[in-house]
């Protein structure tokens, strides 16, 4: 089963927690474009449904952002959950090949 989730490439200059604050989870993509990484913004809902039933290095997701015109499979390479609250703060994704 694929999933698709629908990223935004985040500002420069902005910081993860004012980026909390707007309900938005700071988040990296690896693997695109060779060693090159982009850095995204993720709405926490989204990604809350997301992860209901996506599994780290497991579960492959379409990606897909609109502001970079780039779209792939990936996979979620690490997710990092604040300590007490439990909830996402930051998640990193990995551009996985298209078997052909």
């Amino acid at each position: 089963m694929s999933d698709t989730l629908e990223c935004q490439k985040r500002a420069e200059n902005t910081k993860p927690n004012a980026l909390r604050r707007e309900g938005l989870i700071p988040a990296v993509l690896y693997g695109h474009n060779g060693s090159e990484s982009v850095s995204l913004t993720i709405h926490a809902k989204t990604l809350d449904t997301l992860l209901r039933h996506a599994k780290v290095n497991k579960t492959v997701i379409d990606l897909n952002i609109p502001d970079i015109s780039w779209n792939g499979k990936t996979v979620i390479q690490e997710l990092q959950v604040h300590p007490w609250r439990r909830t996402p703060y930051h998640v990193s994704f990995f551009a996985v090949q298209n078997p052909e």
